[in-house]
């Protein structure tokens, strides 16, 4: 019997990719390996880039499948097989030749209601051009306010988006942390902040009659009118990421940063 005996797969629209899906099929065929569209899956295939793996990252949050990528995106940075090399590397992951590791998630409680976030949670401004003044504190601790564009909490997984071309610092997966980063901030002194886990980072809306939008994972789920509050910390979800032996962390960023 394979190490594998059920996986999903997840693909994106684009050109190309109806053809591996059904290269991907055919070498699942091969290893006898069923393919299905629960969560009773083994594993996660992901065809596609970093948007197509965070969306599957949150699709199977709680249920422990981990979740592996064949790039067919721009950057790939979560995936683990080239596109030219997906017969081999699939048939690595169905003989069970993977690793796993467990990353941190953000957990965002906004009007009386929690959400998970994988990447980020964003507080921003509605009106492009236009400052807005929020307040932060964490632990309890009063940081002050800061006229800014927005304010990015970032997971590890999404420390190398948003939160990357916003100057904020890196975090090697694994980590039980988040960055927090504030979006062109109006002050010279202001730096990233890295944050462990246990403290919750309240974050205020102080802009006089303007609303403030808050996004996770890129979604707006609310608004913080002038005075209300969001608070995010890191969650006690993980994601399952899954990479064949030799793709670590150094090795991807290497390759995507290191030029």
């Amino acid at each position: 019997m394979p190490s594998v005996e059920r996986a999903a797969l997840v693909t994106i629209e684009r050109d190309g990719v109806e053809r591996a899906l059904a290269r991907a099929r055919a070498v699942a065929e091969e290893c006898g390996v069923e393919i299905v569209d629960g969560d009773d899956a083994d594993i996660a295939i992901v065809l596609g880039g970093d948007g197509t793996m965070l969306r599957a990252l949150a699709r199977f949050l709680g249920t422990g499948v981990p979740v592996i990528g064949v790039n067919y995106g721009r950057v790939g940075f979560l995936t683990a097989i080239g596109a030219d090399d997906l017969e081999t590397g699939v048939r690595r992951v169905f003989r069970g030749e993977y690793r796993t590791m467990q990353l941190a998630t953000l957990e965002v409680r906004l009007d009386g209601e929690r959400r998970a976030a994988v990447n980020d949670v964003v507080v921003a401004g509605g009106t492009p051009g236009r400052i807005i003044e929020l307040g932060y504190s964490i632990g309890g601790e009063e940081l002050g306010h800061q006229p800014c564009d927005g304010l990015i909490c970032a997971t590890p997984t999404g420390s190398t988006a948003y939160n990357l071309s916003n100057g904020g610092p890196v975090l090697v997966w694994g980590l039980e942390a988040m960055a927090i980063t504030f979006i062109a901030p109006h002050a010279l002194v202001i730096r990233p902040l890295v944050i462990p886990r246990g403290p919750d980072v309240t974050i205020t809306n102080l802009t006089p009659n303007v609303e403030t939008a808050v996004l996770v994972d890129g979604a707006a789920v609310g608004k913080l009118a002038h005075g209300e509050q969001t608070t995010v910390r890191v969650g006690d979800q993980h994601c399952v990421l899954a990479t064949l032996p030799e793709v670590t962390f150094f090795t991807r960023y290497a390759a995507t940063f290191g030029r």
